[in-house]
């Protein structure tokens, strides 16, 4: 079974009904196999904070969401994280591809993976790096935590662990 498969597989085991994504190279497999679920309502984001005020609407509405994005865009979405997410207690699942870390080919990446986790850190988001595929074993306990306890979560994905660029 292919990882991206997995992936969504423990989506759809946790009842999550409504993911938003911001494309990603990385992610790309797992937005695939989304688009392939009928149980899943998929709606692509233009912007990380954008899908996150998505997410926000299908929680209130009932729906367990899930974000599926890059960590380049943590220093836009801490406004959203902390007045809207943390604020009014709403879980939050962020499967959210690592750039910048080993094996990255872009330069400009690496700035912001310095501050990903100190960032996520400072938010009292708890976080989890993948950094080896049997890692995604953990998924299913960390999707039940995050709905057990009403708080984001954000799930990070190296290179490493999507086999390298």
């Amino acid at each position: 079974m292919s990882i991206s498969k997995q992936i969504v597989d423990d989506f759809v085991a946790n009842d999550i009904s409504f993911v938003t994504t911001v494309p990603c190279k990385q992610l790309a497999g797992v937005i695939d196999e989304v688009e392939t679920r009928p149980e899943i309502y998929h709606i692509p984001s233009n912007k990380e904070d954008e899908g996150m005020g998505l997410c926000a609407g299908a929680f209130m509405g009932g729906k367990r969401p899930a974000i599926i994005m890059q960590n380049t865009a943590i220093g836009v979405t801490v406004n959203t994280l902390v007045t809207l997410t943390q604020f009014y207690r709403m879980p939050l699942p962020m499967l959210i591809s690592y750039r910048g870390e080993l094996k990255e080919p872009v330069a400009c990446q690496v700035e912001m993976a310095v501050h990903t986790k100190a960032l996520l850190n400072q938010l009292n988001i708890p976080t989890y790096h993948f950094h080896k595929q049997e890692d995604a074993q953990e998924l299913d306990a960390i999707l039940k935590y995050t709905f057990m306890c009403n708080k984001p979560v954000a799930i990070l994905t190296d290179a490493t662990f999507w086999g390298g660029y």
